[in-house]
């Protein structure tokens, strides 16, 4: 299965617990993360956040006076675990000269697995059309 998720990037500081302590915030909040990706960006952080609610997300940021990145779309892959499962995915984009940003994708056991992924937002509209994305 293949969905559009809703995600907000923010630049943070490189620091250990910086993303903890986001972490530890956004469940007091009682909010549900679909994704959460981090990595090294300039002398600082980028953090993903794919809420399960994304305008009660935002809300619950502003409350707390956290500065969102733009809301943006992305990808989510949920399946069966098998040999090629994202095999498809890479190659309808590919062959439509779609640029895939970026990828994560991990096994969830029990024979699932899952997966998410950027184009860039101008892609989005017809990459979910390839992909029959909901």
């Amino acid at each position: 299965m293949i969905r559009k998720v809703a995600y907000f990037s923010m630049q943070v500081p490189n620091r250990p617990g910086v993303g903890a302590a986001m972490l530890k915030s956004i469940a007091k909040g009682r909010q549900n993360l679909l994704a959460f990706t981090g990595f090294p960006s300039g002398g600082g952080a980028q953090v993903d956040f794919v809420p399960a609610n994304p305008a009660e997300f935002a809300r619950g940021a502003k409350k707390h006076g956290v500065k969102l990145g733009k809301r943006k779309t992305a990808f989510l892959v949920q399946g069966e675990d098998r040999v090629g499962a994202l095999v498809r995915i890479v190659d309808t984009l590919a062959k439509a000269k779609i640029n895939m940003v970026a990828m994560d994708a991990v096994t969830a056991g029990g024979r699932r697995f899952g997966a998410i992924f950027w184009v860039k937002q101008k892609d989005v509209a017809r990459a979910s059309r390839l992909l029959r994305a909901k």
